[in-house]
């Protein structure tokens, strides 16, 4: 599938759109003042170890500390597995294929075992802060480059899963060959990136030159930064895009920033001179998110509704735990009965769908609510349309069948925050509920309040300040009421309206 690639740059921000076959698929922020941090390596200090949770809390000079599981404190990825002694395992990383055996260490020692508090240790983002959780990360350093992934504590060649089967052995001797080091020590172990199929061995050699060079500058500030200091930022975004994004159906890279196309130019040129090829300065009158109106898709990407174009709609919900997925006909009927009219409203939400969670960048667990379907062709059938659809991901996503409930579960890899927490926040009336008390509901807790005050207190005088709606309904409606309250507690109740207080705000003042 074609895809085109804008980038929108301003001093304060970097903003890039994926478009493939006319529509945004991704979007992808970065602020000058909130860089995300993954992929950053930090000199650490263990702060607090948690036997109980088999973990650690890693203070890497943040404002909340970092979370580090035991699993990512090993030093060889293979140990996570805890098999027996004298089994054989291969040695896989991150969905990477080898065809070398090892022998499996013994179980996991405890964290507790292994780390101690105020202790120095080097580690790596792998997930940003999000909400109130604190950095995911991982002791086990990778260092990505244009071709390859760097492991420096591993030993092993792994080749990315995607490239076809039959060349993996080939370009693993390779790498293997040209990684080798002159004086036979270790020196590290590589994955080979899926854009590295078609690549030659100077171009392989250099970005393993490049990648052990970096290497060796992060050991060097390790051994002269103190403890919560960044030893190495990832790339920004816009390298990043190059790096990652890019592929054989990018068929164009366009930037509205003179400046920043040069620069670009300028890491393309050195690191991926294929890609160079494909960068467009884009110099026209309207603003280049304009060409295929990203800025409403990024609205409506804020909005719980979409609507699809039959007449169906999705309701989504996004919480801490989950997300939602509620798919409903809306005004479509369709025009032979009601099965085919339910399969064809399943079928256009399954594409939708999936676009939704690459635009809005929705990660974790996902619960789908089809529209019921009595037909087994026809839950298989959306099933596979979805499927399909999540393939063109490139977000890690795995997606089970219909559950006895009919709902479909799903995860999606969450690295970084979604659009709607980088671009909004909680109401202020509502904290984020997305319903406030009613103005009546307010006014009985205020009557409560108040006889509860003059239980405890003899003041002169009882003043509510609150919002204009509370006071106006006190004034009409609950007047009554609030004279019966004066005349039982024997204290004058004066009302006076407040316009900054939000309805379910209020204060009761003592005279």
């Amino acid at each position: 599938m074609s895809q085109d690639i804008l980038i929108n740059w301003a001093p304060q921000e970097t903003r890039v759109a994926v478009v493939e076959q006319g529509a945004v698929q991704e979007v992808h922020l970065e602020r000058t003042l909130e860089r995300g941090l993954v992929g950053n390596i930090y000199l650490g200090k263990v702060s607090r170890v948690l036997p109980g949770m088999q973990s650690a809390f890693i203070d890497i000079g943040l404002d909340r500390a970092a979370f580090l599981h035991v699993a990512d404190l090993m030093p060889n990825i293979t140990a996570k597995h805890a098999l027996p002694r004298d089994r054989s395992v291969p040695t896989d990383e991150q969905g990477a294929q080898g065809n070398n055996k090892v022998l499996a260490p013994d179980p996991v020692l405890p964290i507790e075992r292994q780390i101690f508090e105020g202790q120095a240790l080097m580690v790596q983002v792998l997930k940003d802060p999000i909400g109130s959780k604190g950095a995911r990360l991982t002791a086990q350093i990778s260092i990505a480059g244009r071709l390859l992934v760097f492991l420096p504590q591993d030993n092993h060649i792994g080749v990315s899963q995607k490239i076809p089967s039959a060349q993996r052995e080939a370009l693993r001797q390779r790498v293997l060959e040209l990684a080798a080091p002159g004086d036979g020590s270790a020196a590290g172990g590589f994955i080979l990136r899926t854009n590295a199929e078609d690549a030659s061995d100077e171009e392989l050699g250099e970005d393993i030159g490049y990648l052990r060079k970096t290497w060796q500058r992060i050991k060097e500030a390790a051994t002269r930064q103190p403890p919560a200091s960044l030893l190495h930022e990832d790339l920004n975004l816009m390298q990043r895009v190059l790096r990652d994004l890019v592929g054989a159906q990018t068929q164009s890279i366009r930037i509205d920033s003179r400046e920043q196309f040069g620069l670009l130019q300028t890491f393309a040129a050195e690191f991926m001179p294929d890609t160079a090829k494909k960068l467009q300065h884009y110099a026209g009158e309207r603003p280049i998110f304009d060409l295929f109106n990203v800025d409403e898709d990024m609205a409506r990407a804020l909005s719980r509704r979409v609507d699809l174009k039959s007449g169906g709609y999705l309701v989504i919900d996004q919480t801490e735990a989950l997300t939602t997925v509620d798919v409903n006909t809306g005004g479509f009927v369709g025009a032979r009965n009601f099965d085919d009219t339910v399969f064809r409203t399943n079928l256009e939400a399954a594409q939708a769908i999936a676009r939704q969670l690459r635009l809005r960048n929705l990660g974790g667990i996902v619960i789908v609510d089809f529209i019921d379907m009595v037909r087994e062709d026809h839950r298989d059938a959306v099933l596979t349309e979805f499927r399909k659809q999540l393939a063109r991901d490139r977000v890690k996503t795995m997606i089970g069948g219909f559950s006895q409930l009919g709902l479909v579960e799903m995860t999606r890899k969450r690295t970084r925050e979604s659009l709607a927490h980088m671009l909004s926040e909680p109401c202020a009336a509502c904290s984020g509920k997305g319903t406030v008390k009613t103005a009546r509901s307010v006014c009985y807790d205020i009557l409560r309040e108040i006889l509860r005050e003059a239980r405890a207190f003899n003041p002169r005088e009882f003043r509510v300040v609150a919002s204009a709606q509370v006071v106006e309904l006190f004034l009409d409606e609950e007047s009554q009421h609030l004279a019966g309250l004066s005349d039982f507690i024997g204290k004058p109740i004066s009302l006076q309206a407040e316009n900054s207080m939000t309805q379910e705000q209020y204060d009761i003042v003592l005279l």
